[in-house]
């Protein structure tokens, strides 16, 4: 469904972010994408759903296509009508509206009024925190619930792939559990595809089926969930666990091994 192919993010012209990445999503699945803060992950959302271009960033080299058509050079209206939607981090909302008006925002690619009613309940069916809230001005409602919310309105423009910039961020434990549980409803039920970027590498994970990792705007290692769950660098840098269980103390860690997907 989703390929990026070897792709270069330049920023103001001059600033190199991305080098090469290369990633796939196939059609009704779970991808993940970690990475540390300033890695890239969340420049490579934003090359496949178009907010590149309101950051003077753009695609210089490579190719970013989904459902055989390039998308890399598109807008955010073109990509959305395609069936892209990203829900960005820091659950951006629309904070002097209601939540229900929040959520119409997101359908406003629907004429049909009716559909859009449809919609609204299938929404407030995955996320029956939100019909209790719906009258409720947004900007007074939890952080959780604005996650709910960010999600649920990516959801009414009827995405074929969603795009989830850490959306266990600043979340409770019980939070960040709901909200994946969620996500698997999701793909499950609609057949949705997701693009995950989460630093919380194990509930991401736990939700894809294969995983990328990103450092410095490159993709180093890639493989089946299973696999970097029970890889050597992965639990150490990720979860902070040595080979007989105990965390270890970063900043006192002089070295570390990573094994480069391109030396391999």
């Amino acid at each position: 469904m989703l390929t990026i192919n070897n792709i270069e993010v330049v920023y103001l012209k001059s600033i190199l972010v991305l080098r090469g990445v290369s990633l796939e999503v196939p059609e009704g699945k779970i991808r993940a994408l970690l990475g540390a803060n300033g890695a890239g992950k969340t420049t490579t959302l934003k090359a496949v759903s178009g907010l590149l271009r309101t950051e003077e960033g753009r695609v210089t080299d490579g190719s970013i296509e989904f459902n055989g058509k390039r998308v890399d050079n598109l807008s955010v209206e073109e990509t959305v009508l395609l069936g892209i939607t990203q829900a960005m981090e820091g659950r951006i909302s629309f904070e002097h509206l209601t939540v229900e008006e929040n959520l119409k925002v997101g359908g406003c690619t629907t004429k049909d009024k009716k559909q859009v009613k449809k919609d609204l309940e299938m929404a407030y069916n995955y996320f029956p925190r939100l019909k209790e809230l719906k009258k409720r001005i947004t900007g007074y409602i939890s952080g959780g619930e604005q996650q709910m919310l960010v999600v649920a309105r990516s959801l009414m423009s009827h995405p074929k792939i969603m795009l989830l910039d850490e959306p266990s961020l600043g979340l409770a434990p019980y939070l960040i559990e709901l909200i994946f549980k969620i996500i698997k409803e999701l793909h499950e039920r609609e057949n949705l595809s997701f693009l995950l970027v989460e630093q919380n590498a194990l509930a991401a994970l736990d939700a894809a089926e294969y995983a990328y990792v990103m450092e410095n705007g490159r993709i180093v290692l890639d493989g089946p969930s299973e696999k970097l769950i029970d890889n050597e660098d992965i639990r150490e840098f990720y979860f902070g666990l040595s080979e007989v269980g105990e965390k270890k103390n970063y900043r006192d860690v002089k070295h570390y091994k990573r094994r480069k997907r391109w030396l391999a």
